[in-house]
């Protein structure tokens, strides 16, 4: 592929819990496409992002915002509304995905598995459980796994749980209850219309939480994944259909958890990831050079989506 020198804004940082990664993954990001000779601003978005975007007009920006307002629709809508290109998914797509709730409403009807759940106030949680333990609390919009915590039956946090437990869910007025799948974690990225590979992530301590993702050394990345290859297949399955019905672009990665003890009805999608991490650990580029796309290729092919 060759893309006509471009003057590219990234954009990252912004205000949201996930800050440094997102840091981490437009530092990367603008490095490979200076390498490229494409013409890069960095931005550190603050509260007026417009009009520092309209100082510097470019051919394309490239998204690297993690979490809110970067991948929920809001940037998505001010820069449609510039009539500026951006990557990745535009804002009907961010809006639906950022919501692990309206993804379940999207994608469950259209057979691809997402596990039960319930929408609770955090505030209930002092008084009785929302279903039986073992069961997972996650914020209802937030990523790269901010916020989530697993009550187990042998009441880690208390029973019923405790004011004082110091559970990351407390920030949050509102969560995501859903029932515990024990088994292992997979994830699949799409690149366009294409789906790449499968990883096995196996955290070395506790469970893949933000840490373990963004730490070097936390987790082992097993890619591809010794699975069955029905599981293989399935997951690159779910993850196109999830791309496609989301309406994503770009790139997407789906995560799922596997009960190994069930076979193919183990299988869950838990989220889709409209604005997957681009950091030197992160699982999409390393299923493109699985498939043997370099980071700098990775990077032009985002844009070029996007254009």
């Amino acid at each position: 592929m060759t893309l006509a020198k471009l003057h590219i804004a990234v954009l990252m940082g912004g205000w949201s819990s996930e800050r440094e990664v997102s840091l981490m993954s437009g530092e990367g990001i603008a490095e490979a496409l200076e390498s490229r000779g494409h013409k890069v601003t960095r931005i550190d978005m603050d509260r007026n992002i417009a009009s520092v975007m309209e100082g510097v007009r470019p051919d394309v920006v490239f998204n690297a915002l993690h979490g809110t307002p970067g991948e929920d629709g809001r940037v998505q809508g001010m820069l449609d509304l510039m009539q500026i290109p951006y990557t990745h998914s535009g804002m009907a797509a961010s809006v639906i995905a950022i919501d692990k709730q309206l993804t379940k409403n999207e994608l469950v009807p259209h057979g691809i598995p997402m596990p039960d759940g319930e929408i609770i106030q955090s505030e209930s949680l002092y008084s009785a459980d929302p279903m039986p333990r073992p069961y997972v609390l996650k914020p209802v919009n937030e990523g790269s796994s901010v916020g989530v915590a697993i009550v187990k039956e042998d009441g880690n946090y208390g029973s019923p749980i405790a004011r004082d437990s110091e559970g990351p869910w407390q920030e949050f007025d509102e969560l995501l209850a859903e029932p515990f799948i024990r088994g292992r974690e997979l994830t699949t990225a799409v690149i366009g219309d294409k789906p790449l590979t499968v990883t096995e992530l196996r955290a070395k301590s506790g469970f893949y939480d933000y840490d373990a993702k963004y730490t070097e050394g936390l987790t082992e990345h097993i890619c591809p994944a010794d699975i069955p290859q029905d599981i293989h297949d399935l997951c690159l399955k779910y993850a196109l259909e999830a791309h496609r019905l989301l309406g994503c672009k770009g790139v997407s990665r789906s995560d799922y958890r596997w009960d190994d003890s069930k076979g193919a009805d183990g299988l869950f999608l838990l989220e889709v990831n409209t604005q997957p991490g681009m950091t030197p650990y992160s699982l999409v580029p390393e299923q493109a050079a699985h498939i043997g796309m370099d980071y700098p290729t990775l990077v032009e092919a985002i844009v070029e989506a996007a254009l």
